[in-house]
This record gives C-alpha cells, structure tokens and sequence, in this order.
C-alpha cells in the first residue's frame, strides 16, 4: 500500500510505500521508484527524512499546523524564442466594381464622424480667451457691443417689416411684437449663457458645435447665412425706398423705379441697395473698431428720429383705427410675428463678436440683455403709435410707411425730411452691422475647415478677415439686388428660429455634459426657461407660410451636399482624435 507525497514531490513516481517495492537498473542493484535506495528495514519517516535533505530549502514542505508568511515563489515560465514567417511579396491586383463599392462603404463617414464635437478648451485655446492671444482684435465694449445689438435690429422691423406685418394681422401686430419679444427674452437668457462659457465667434454655430456635433452645427451655419446674409440682402432692399422718399422731399427728384426696385416689384435691379452693400463692406474691410464707432452714430440717430416719431403720431392716436383690433384673429398674429421675428437678430449678432470684445465672460451677456431691453421697448412704442395714427388697411404696399404718416399727421414737409433722413441712416448701421455679424460666423466656419482657407484668413494690418468680407459683400449685394424683400424676410425668420432653437437646446446639453465649465451667467429658472424658448420658438415656425419651408428645404439640401462633398474631408476633426469634450 502507498500514499501520495504532498508538496512539490507531488507526481506519479514520488509515492512513498510502506513496503518495500525494488526496481531493477541496468547493473543489477536494486533501488526504489522514488530514487532512494532500497534499504532493509528502512522505515517511512527515514525516507521521508532523507528527501528532505535532498530537498532545496524553498521547495521543502513544511510541517502540518505551519503558516508560512514569505511570499510565493515567482512562477516559471519557459522562454519559446520568435521564428518569423518568410515575407511573401505579392502583387497588388485592382479591385473589383464589388470591393470598390465596400471600400467605399467603408470610407464613408458615419454617425460618429457626423456627430464629432469639438471641445470647449478648444475653442478657448483658438479664441484666446483665457490669454488674449486670439487671431482677431479686441477693442469692444459693453457700450458699443450694445450698439451693434441695437444697431443690427432696430430698422429692419420698424422701418421696413411693419408694412409686411401689420397687413397679416391687423392693428394687433402690437401683439405680435411683443411675442416675438418674449420669444427673444427667453433666448437671450440662453444666449447669454452660451456666450459666456463659449466667448467666441460664430454664435450659435459655435455653440452647437461644442453641444449637438458637427452635423448639426453645419446646418446652424447655414442657417445663419439665411439670417444674417439674406437679412442684409431685405434691409437693403428698403434703402432705395427711404432714399427716394428722402430725395423727393429734398430734391424734388426720385432714381427710376427700374433701377430702385427689384423685379417682381415694379423695377429691373436694386441699384441703391447693391450701393449700399459695398459701402458697408468697405467699411468693414477698414477695421472694426472704426465700424463700431461709425455705428454708434447711427444708432443714435435712428433712436432720436424713432422717439421724435411715436412723439409725433401719438398725438393723432384714433381707437377708430385700431378696430376691429384683430381681423385675423390668432392665426393672423402668430403670422405676423414670424415675419417681424427676424428683426431681433441683433442679440445674435452680439454674440458673434466674442473673439473681439474685452473681458468677454461680463461683456457678452450685458450687451445681449441691453439689447432686447431698448429694441422691445422701441418696437412697441413705433407700433402703437404708427397703427394709431394710420388705417391699417393702408399699410398694405405702402412704401416708407412712416414717412407718409408723418407727412399725414403734420401737414408738413420737415418731419417727413428728417424721418426719411432716419431711415436712410438707420438701414446703413442695420445692414453694416449684420454683415459683420456674418463674417463671423463664415470666419469661425473656415477656421473649423468646414469651409474654404480664404474665409479663416485675417488682413495682417486692418486684423480683419478682408477676402471674407469681400466674398459676402458680392452675395449679399446681388441678393438685394434681383430678390423681392417679403420673401427675404420669410427666410430669414425661418433661419433666426431654427438658431434660436438649437441654442435653447445647447444650454441643456452643456449643463448636463459639462457642469464644470466656467458660466459668467446662468440661465434662470432652468430647465423649464430654454424648454418655454424652444416652444415659443416651434410655435412660430408653425406660423410661417408653406412657401417659406419649401424654399428652406431647398436652402438646406444644397447646404447638406456641399457638407458631404467637401467639410466632411477638410474638418479639422478629422485628423483629430481628440473630439472627446472631457473636464480638463
């Protein structure tokens, strides 16, 4: 009978027996199995003993009842030395139409590519906005940055967009304004927010960019092109109407409705409004600090012939023509408040000049709530007292409208001189200002690589994107040129809501990605105050005519092709591996 041996000995031959059990070698002499030899009357723990003995001191078994602390032996593993496989060179063969088409299906970008976000600390690091060491100047403050906001805004809904409005709804267009009001107020907050965690150029496109992914801030670029370009393109179309009415007062003589009107409205080409494109974008291209300054003025001006104005038509207020006081009922409000919406881009256009303000973080979002202050407050009062003093069934093709209730009211021909004075000057700072506001956003584009090099690159001595300039003064210039304004306008207050929406809805995903980002001001009431933007805004997109989702469609589709045929290769995130927005 035997038993096994515990311990390293532990195999089949290392048994010890307790009898004898000889093995024969080779000489004769008989030794045990276990390599010990067989010695007569040698007794188990005489074997066991002499093992031991054998035995190096770290493979000894330790004694029953022994509780070894020292650490275990390193466990051996046997070395097996590389042979390589011989090279094989071959040949490559061309693929065939079936691999040329999974290759394809490889290569093309998906919903990883498409939803790349590009990282706040980037767009910090770009923008110099913890150094100052940013590619544009900055040598804005919170006065003048104001008076871009109100400068870009106050114009398009007062001077030109109330005879578009108020025939959709009436004398209870007051109440469209204050909608849209509302609607703006609730998105500045969000604005605010954005532009001061994010102080950078672009606006909202930036702001989806860091929150929503690249697809989607591609499509907010492209809207923003509707609402800054083609925005410039229907306040320019009013100048020749203003300037007529003012050079007719004056001079007793008008440019011929063949060049001062587009097609569709009575004229052949715009020539007034392509003159005053390229005026704003030689001033541009001079600096933005003398743009600023020249705004300031205009604003100024546009303010003192606004009051002078409700001053004025007040004093012919009639409840008469304020009935019935909602002809159209809701339908015809919520109308004509997406139609007057796209006169509250300037709080928009405040944020596109994040890179060029001083102490951005403070700046930006007391220009933003400023700026929805005196532009509510303004348009309410203009409508009050122009729907007061006029029918307002007579709004409907009147051109310069204010002009001629001024001219009804007085009986007199100064007040009309100086009104028409203050829209001439009011559309100049308008259109000046939004141009700005979309080379911005074009600048922040082509640094991206979403767009061409030429409009990422900065004039070394003016510190300006000047080829930008040039690029959209041409455009815009045209599209005022040969383009009817209500269906600019349309358009472009399609583009500002869908801006506005995806703002509200940055705010939400930046607090919850990012709780740890550095806000100079926090939306209050959230998350209920971006939820009641995004409804408010939904609801006047609702509003807009079938015409305007056609044409926006259209607009969208040509954009989503260029994306797919060039940003999506050029992207700087495509050579990028960090598209991760981590705390740090």
């Amino acid at each position: 009978m035997s038993r096994p041996i515990y311990g390293p000995l532990r195999s089949p031959a290392a048994t010890i027996s307790t009898g004898p059990s000889p093995a024969r070698s080779r000489n004769g002499s008989r030794h045990r199995r276990d390599g010990c030899p067989d010695t007569p009357g040698a007794s188990t723990d005489d074997v066991r003993r002499l093992i031991t003995d054998r035995t190096p001191p770290e493979h000894q078994v330790p004694p029953a009842g022994h509780r070894s602390t020292a650490p275990l032996p390193a466990k051996r593993t046997k070395r097996i030395a590389h042979v390589p496989y011989p090279r094989v060179t071959t040949t490559r063969r061309p693929p065939v139409a079936g691999e040329q088409r999974r290759q394809a299906l490889v290569n093309r970008p998906g919903w990883q590519q498409l939803l790349r976000r590009k990282p706040v600390r980037t767009l910090l690091a770009e923008s110099g906005t913890e150094d100052g060491r940013g590619e544009l100047s900055r040598s804005i403050g919170v006065v003048r940055l104001t008076m871009i906001g109100v400068g870009s805004t106050v114009g398009t809904g007062i001077f030109i967009v109330l005879n578009e409005a108020v025939p959709e709804a009436g004398p209870a267009v007051i109440l469209s304004f204050v909608i849209a009001g509302i609607t703006a107020a609730l998105t500045a907050l969000c604005y605010a927010e954005l532009a001061s965690t994010i102080p950078v150029s672009g606006a909202s496109y930036t702001y989806a960019y860091a929150t929503l992914g690249e697809i989607v801030a591609y499509a907010v670029g492209a809207c923003l092109l509707l609402e800054y370009g083609v925005a410039a393109s229907a306040v320019a179309v009013g100048w020749g109407e203003y300037l007529n009415a003012f050079l007719a007062d004056t001079a007793g003589w008008q440019i011929p409705a063949a060049l001062s009107a587009p097609p569709g409205e009575g004229g052949i080409i715009n020539v007034p409004a392509a003159v005053l494109v390229a005026m704003c974008g030689v001033l541009l291209m001079r600096g933005t600090r003398e743009s600023a300054t020249i705004n300031a003025v205009t604003v100024g001006i546009k303010l003192a012939v606004l009051l002078l104005f409700s001053a004025i038509a007040l004093t012919a207020f009639s409840t008469q023509n304020a009935a019935p006081f909602a002809p159209f009922g809701v339908a015809g409000i919520g109308t004509a408040a997406s139609t007057v919406f796209f006169s509250y881009i300037g709080m928009d256009t405040v944020s596109t000049g994040g890179e060029e303000v001083r102490n951005p973080r403070r700046t930006l979002p007391l220009a933003i709530f400023w700026t929805v202050v005196i532009v509510t407050v303004i348009y309410v009062l203009v409508a009050v007292a122009g729907v007061g003093a006029q029918a307002w069934q007579r709004f409907e093709g009147q051109d310069a409208g204010l002009v001629v209730i001024l001219g009804d009211v007085t009986g007199a021909g100064w007040p009309a001189i100086v009104l028409a004075l203050g829209g001439v000057v009011s559309i100049f700072g308008v259109t000046l200002t939004t141009l700005y506001g979309q080379t911005r956003v074009l600048f922040s584009m082509g640094r991206d690589g979403l767009l061409p090099e030429a409009f990422h690159r900065v004039h070394p001595r003016t510190g300006t994107p000047t080829r930008n300039t040039l690029i959209v003064s041409g455009c815009v210039g045209v599209l005022a040129a040969v383009v009817p304004l209500s269906t600019l306008a349309d358009l472009t207050s399609m583009g500002t809501l869908v801006a506005f929406t995806v703002v509200s809805a940055g705010v939400i995903v930046l607090r919850r990605s990012r709780p740890d980002l550095t806000r100079g001001f926090r939306v209050p009431g959230y998350p209920v105050t971006p939820a009641l933007s995004i409804a408010a805004c939904l609801y006047l997109i609702y509003s807009l005519p079938a015409v305007t989702y056609l044409l926006f469609l259209v607009w969208i589709t040509l954009a989503l092709i260029f994306y797919f045929s060039y940003s999506v290769r050029h992207s700087r995130l495509a050579g990028s591996k960090d598209t991760t927005d981590s705390p740090g």
